[in-house]
């Protein structure tokens, strides 16, 4: 895996996680992090504890909107409150979740318009507007926050979803394949392409900071 990816992806972790927790009210180290891999999971409230910033985090790397993201993860748990007793553990739970919220977030992306959402030049503003840092949190990481989802909103939805799950979740191969309806090879194909567009978009980005720090050097400005 490429250095930046795997930079992203810890940086990221830390601070969306928290970043959740601050919106559901409950700090992030309260939540254990366990996944009922091998067990089915039948205690709703046990499930909203532990996989909210999940779910959480999920919906707004897929796309979904600051201002609509608390809709969307309540949907997603209605959904699971409805379904949580069909769950029968041949997947881990935290691929369940994903599913739905996947799901969920495919209906919300197709009822919304992105031009609403986007800037002139593609960048998600509410990804602007809301990484802020917050106490312990350093403006490093807030940057990696902004840039990241920056980054995932000029993906196509395929590779989107394939590169969340698999880098930023690190979710099972086999188990992406089968909750996105695909075979295995096409989701490779999927994530190789994915790394490809975030790398270019990575070097994009730092190539431009590179070019405003040498004109600020200059004495001149944007």
């Amino acid at each position: 895996m490429a250095a930046s990816t795997h930079l992203a992806r810890l940086l990221v972790s830390q601070t969306t996680d928290r970043a959740a927790a601050r919106s559901h009210g409950r700090s992030g180290e309260d939540r254990p992090a366990h996944d009922a891999a091998t067990a089915v999971v039948r205690d709703f409230d046990e499930v909203y504890r532990e996989h909210f910033a999940f779910v959480w985090r999920s919906a707004k790397r897929l796309g979904v909107r600051q201002a609509s993201l608390d809709d969307v993860v309540q949907e997603v748990f209605v959904i699971v409150h409805r379904k949580l007793a069909e769950f029968e553990g041949r997947s881990s739970l935290r691929t369940w979740l994903f599913g739905i919220t996947l799901r969920v977030a495919r209906d919300h992306r197709r009822s919304t318009s992105r031009k609403d959402t986007l800037d002139g030049n593609g960048v998600d503003v509410d990804s602007l507007q809301t990484s802020a840092p917050g106490p312990g949190e350093s403006a490093e990481k807030a940057e990696a926050v902004r840039l990241l989802h920056a980054i995932l909103d000029g993906m196509d939805d395929d590779r989107r979803e394939v590169f969340v799950m698999a880098e930023l979740e690190q979710l099972p191969m086999p188990e992406i394949a089968e909750t996105l309806g695909i075979n295995v090879n096409t989701a490779y194909a999927r994530l190789r392409a994915a790394r490809s567009a975030f790398e270019a978009a990575l070097a994009r980005h730092r190539a431009r900071d590179e070019w405003r720090l040498h004109r600020v050097g200059e004495g001149r400005s944007d």
